[in-house]
């Protein structure tokens, strides 16, 4: 025999195998209820741990977002002006870099509000940052913000009419 014929005989009977299982899966499906019962368990188990799963990973970035902003504090910020200038072009370019790379958005978020903290009118730079920065950087963002109690930028995170609304008068 052909190896050719041989090839043909076995994909023949994988795709023979795999129709009779579909047919076979169909019936079980619409006339056994037990069966359709199983996979609805089986469907609300899946959905159960990928929300187990998705809630840790929520409570580990926010453990992550919390160990950057404390030591970033710990780090510091420079307190001459020149020296502000030069960290805060310094730390726009690599957020920028790093949210453009996509690899590592609280690293990115985490220069952003370095940059934030060094900027003198932090509410003019959160606008700009609004246009100019990723979504899922910009909420990491938000967190780092909430958590520094003393970097006082208004509201954040809101539209723009109701952002320049509630900002006036904010100190």
């Amino acid at each position: 025999m052909k190896t050719s014929t041989i090839v043909s005989i076995t994909v023949g009977t994988m795709v023979t195998g795999v129709l009779a299982y579909a047919v076979y899966f169909d019936y079980q499906r619409r006339t056994n209820p037990e069966f359709r019962k199983a996979l609805k368990r089986d469907a609300k188990r899946q959905q159960r741990k990928a929300k187990e799963e998705s809630e840790m990973q929520g409570k580990q970035q926010r453990e992550e977002i919390k160990n950057a902003v404390q030591e970033a504090q710990e780090e510091g910020f420079p307190t001459d002006l020149e020296e502000k200038e030069a960290f805060f072009l310094q730390q726009i370019s690599q957020g920028e870099a790093m949210a453009n790379d996509g690899s590592d958005p609280i690293g990115a978020a985490l220069c952003f509000y370095k940059g934030l903290k060094v900027y003198p009118e932090p509410r003019s730079l959160i606008g700009i940052y609004d246009n100019t920065v990723p979504k899922n950087v910009l909420e990491i963002l938000a967190q780092m913000v909430s958590q520094d109690k003393n970097l006082n930028v208004g509201s954040f995170g809101e539209s723009k009419d109701s952002g320049s609304e509630s900002g006036h008068g904010v100190e």
